[in-house]
């Protein structure tokens, strides 16, 4: 991932281990985010948003840019991701790093990677099928908004959580 000053939403959630929305199994343990950042996307009339629910799947570029493949909880528009998220467990809990980029602009960062010269334009056009900023989503009016529409909407997931796994 390149991360750049205002490029991107960053929120973390820590969930200890004995709150209702702790799930053991790493699969579903975060759908609930994905609904969460599709809940607030919606409160700005976005719309057709899903939440991947399967298993992770790096796709054809996702072993060399994470955000080009699909992860569990991880929030898409069609085929294109909105928001990314990468988990980190221990026995006290579980935190979800989310993040969702202002505009989706693959160049900069492949041109970091360390690719042959000859694929890095077919690439960079690969890489910007994969995901779409909140921006281009047209109907999200900035950084600001989206942070507190997501802060606000956090506790409202208690009632639409899935039933608990020990």
């Amino acid at each position: 991932m390149l991360l750049r000053p205002g490029d991107h939403l960053w929120i973390d959630a820590w969930i200890p281990r004995h709150d209702p929305l702790w799930n053991a199994d790493i699969a579903v343990a975060s759908a609930w985010v994905g609904a969460w950042w599709g809940a607030a996307l919606g409160r700005f009339g976005v719309g057709d948003l899903t939440v991947h629910r399967g298993r992770a799947d790096p796709g054809r570029h996702g072993r060399l840019v994470c955000f080009s493949g699909r992860g569990p909880g991880e929030l898409f528009l069609g085929e294109r991701k909105v928001m990314g998220i990468s988990q980190w467990r221990s026995r006290q809990g579980s935190l979800f790093h989310t993040c969702a980029y202002i505009r989706w602009e693959p160049g900069p960062l492949v041109e970091l990677l360390d690719v042959d010269p000859s694929v890095r334009e077919g690439l960079i056009k690969d890489l910007a099928r994969s995901a779409i900023g909140v921006h281009d989503l047209k109907r999200v009016p900035g950084l600001d908004e989206l942070r507190d529409s997501l802060l606000a909407s956090f506790p409202a997931w208690e009632r639409d959580i899935p039933p608990r796994r020990a």
